[in-house]
């Protein structure tokens, strides 16, 4: 049995039922929306983050309509802020396919963003549980906050590994909380327990981030992401911010520099992805991820053994070992 059928066994059904709202969400008169529905739709097969939020509620509970909710509104949240970064990132390509502004145009793309963010507005208020409503416009609040931080990040002319994660505890980490804290709320948890299921979203969300970061350095087709296309973008992730921090040389702090001010050559930001290899980067980054693995691991074997606990922690190890 492979990873994915493991994790999702415990919630099957709720999974179908899932996919049936969700799919009903997206009809539309509207033939130009649809196509480009249709095109986000084409890699949106794994619903990883619906399955945390079910996952979660198991583990507390019953899978009910607040979860479902929640887990729609959430997934098209993320959808939404996904299109609209590949506007702002001017990125051409999605996971291995053309970005919405690349096939259509950016008036499009923002468009089908505000669409997916309505959408997901419309299933909070489904939910009709004020706190999950809280976490979603939270949540919608912080991507924003942590995209508009990583801009400002690429003037500083420092290398600060607290700047990083606190960008992506916004950008990505939140998105792991937010399921599991919407999937504990569903079943009404206590405070303190809300709290633990949240923070062992925002571990399991670090890691899927770090793991990105450390795809940028692979020379793998299957990824979908160019080599060192962070760095064409102006970005310094944790390989590259390790060395510059604790590996000083002249040569490859001028390049950093060029990077961030977007002057950087593909020539130069291929020497400075080598020298980040080379110099311990990639394992460095490997080992942070591993002490929040760990961090998560430690919250999750604080629960009963069982079926859900079981696929919780292939998730994560999921989140760890995944080629793409």
């Amino acid at each position: 049995m492979d990873s994915l059928t493991l994790i999702s066994s415990p919630v099957l059904t709720e999974l179908d039922k899932f996919r049936d709202l969700f799919n009903r969400s997206l009809d539309s008169n509207n033939e130009l929306l649809n196509s480009a529905l249709a095109h986000i739709m084409k890699k949106n097969g794994k619903m990883m983050r619906p399955i945390l939020v079910f996952l979660t509620a198991r583990l507390l509970g019953s899978v009910n309509d607040e979860a479902l909710h929640a887990a729609a509104s959430l997934e098209f949240l993320h959808t939404a802020s996904l299109v609209h970064d590949d506007i702002i990132d001017e990125s051409t390509e999605r996971r291995g396919q053309l970005s919405v502004n690349a096939l259509f145009n950016n008036k499009v793309a923002v468009l089908v963003g505000d669409f997916l963010l309505a959408t997901s507005l419309k299933h909070s208020g489904l939910t009709k549980n004020y706190h999950i409503i809280d976490v979603i416009a939270t949540l919608g609040q912080e991507l924003s906050d942590g995209e508009i931080l990583q801009l400002a990040n690429i003037s500083n002319t420092g290398f600060s590994e607290l700047v990083y994660f606190e960008v992506i505890r916004k950008k990505t980490a939140v998105l792991f909380a937010a399921c599991t804290k919407a999937g504990a709320l569903s079943v009404h948890a206590s405070d303190e327990m809300v709290e633990k299921l949240r923070l062992f979203g925002e571990y399991i969300g670090i890691c899927f981030q770090i793991k990105d970061d450390i795809f940028d350095y692979s020379e793998s087709k299957e990824i979908g992401k160019p080599t060192g296309n962070d760095m064409k973008e102006g970005k310094l992730t944790l390989p590259a911010l390790y060395v510059l921090n604790n590996k000083p040389d002249g040569r490859i702090t001028t390049l950093a520099t060029k990077v961030k001010n977007l002057d950087a050559s593909e020539e130069e930001i291929a020497e400075l992805v080598s020298f980040v290899k080379d110099a311990g980067g990639i394992e460095y980054a490997e080992a942070v991820m591993d002490q929040y693995k760990q961090k998560a691991l430690d919250i999750l074997l604080s629960f009963p053994d069982n079926e859900v606990r079981k696929s919780l922690q292939v998730y994560i190890d999921f989140v760890i070992a995944r080629a793409k």
